[in-house]
């Protein structure tokens, strides 16, 4: 718990010029490996618009960022690093993309601070920054033990973001019933949705039971049987929450297709992952309420005002990342009394940044993360 409090109040965005009465007066380089050409140079150019924002804020006149282009491919990657590693530099910020960490084991002495939200076979001296399938899950978790879920099914598209997730399950202990993967391509997706909720089963009841009921004479015999051809099927379902590991499109083509074979979120608790506040799904009011984790909405709104003030354009997810990066490895270098080292990745310690609460130990990033709602219009944070 001390650790923790002086964690935050070394939290860098409050912290006053404590730079001024350190001790150290070497430039703090850090470098910086992002597309600045190519299809992708706007990424780039946001995220280094993103962390000039952060430096200006820390204050210290010693932090030096050496950006470099990767041109969004491995082989550079490696080549601007290995510029920079010449040039003295530890230390980097970057790449954007997963496929870019391909080669960058080369250069072991270095410690890179990848974008990439993927755990899974990254070189030991990558460090995945991004939201990952642990910290998401480890948060839907904590909501399901709130309301006492424990019959969730995991719904995972066949692609190559499964593995994570898998992986998340296990590294989380999170209770649930089965693991269900399906196939985003529309008519499998329908067919394998009616397989797992049973619903020519449901449908058949339906139709047995009013079959039967007609067949008797009671009391108020035609109110139940108007009432029973009202619904769609008939049948208890055997889980009390879907977890739907997907976005955009895929995540409301799922939906749909539980919605389709009535099962509905006021049936079973709609879950999913990070969605980064997605206005679209404000719209699909069939499906809500809808649950996720996700990074600090407020600040996150602040931020993109703040951006756009500043620059006169939009910023993203990334460059909302990126700035908190520059603080993560600042406030990391001043516990280590300025001095650069790959270990201060691996000692347990904990940072309050924009998106949340970053946990650091044994070269993994982890995140604290919120928990919202989608419903009445609205996102509503639950915790």
């Amino acid at each position: 718990m001390k650790t923790f409090i002086k964690i935050l109040l070394c939290f860098f965005l409050n912290l006053y010029p404590l730079i001024h009465s350190a001790s150290a007066s070497e430039k703090i380089k850090i470098g910086l490996i992002v597309p600045l050409s190519g299809e992708n140079f706007m990424i780039g150019d946001r995220i280094i618009k993103s962390i000039r924002m952060a430096v200006n804020k820390i204050g210290d006149e010693r932090i030096e960022i050496i950006p470099k282009d990767t041109k969004s491919n491995p082989i550079d990657a490696l080549k601007v690093s290995k510029d920079l590693y010449n040039d003295g530099i530890r230390i980097i910020i970057g790449p954007v993309f997963n496929e870019s960490n391909k080669y960058l084991d080369d250069l072991k002495d270095v410690t890179f601070i990848s974008f990439t939200n993927k755990l899974i076979d990254n070189p030991k001296n990558v460090i995945s920054a991004g939201v990952n399938a642990v910290s998401q899950i480890q948060t839907i978790k904590k909501f399901n033990d709130k309301i006492n879920l424990s019959k969730s099914i995991f719904l995972i598209p066949r692609s190559e973001f499964k593995k994570e997730i898998e992986t998340a399950i296990k590294k989380t202990n999170i209770e649930y019933k089965e693991v269900f993967y399906y196939d985003r391509e529309p008519t499998r997706l329908t067919k394998q949705i009616e397989e797992l909720t049973k619903y020519e089963q449901r449908k058949s009841n339906l139709k047995s039971e009013i079959d039967r009921l007609e067949k008797l004479s009671f009391k108020d015999k035609e109110k139940k049987i108007q009432n029973l051809k009202k619904k769609d099927t008939l049948g208890s379902i055997d889980f009390d929450s879907v977890v739907i590991a997907d976005f955009d499109e895929n995540l409301k083509s799922v939906a749909t297709s539980l919605l389709y074979t009535d099962v509905s979120s006021k049936r079973v608790s709609y879950i999913t992952l990070n969605q980064w506040f997605d206005k679209s799904l404000l719209r699909e009011t069939t499906i809500h309420p809808i649950y996720f984790p996700s990074i600090n909405k407020n600040n996150y709104e602040i931020f993109m005002k703040d951006f756009k003030n500043t620059y006169g354009l939009d910023g993203d997810q990334l460059s909302f990342l990126s700035y908190d990066l520059i603080g993560l490895v600042y406030f990391l270098i001043y516990e280590n009394d300025f001095r650069i080292s790959k270990n201060i990745f691996y000692k347990k310690n904990k940072f309050k940044g924009k998106i949340g609460i970053f946990e650091i130990s044994k070269n993994t990033i982890t995140h604290q993360l919120n928990f919202y709602s989608i419903e009445d219009n609205k996102f509503k944070k639950i915790f």
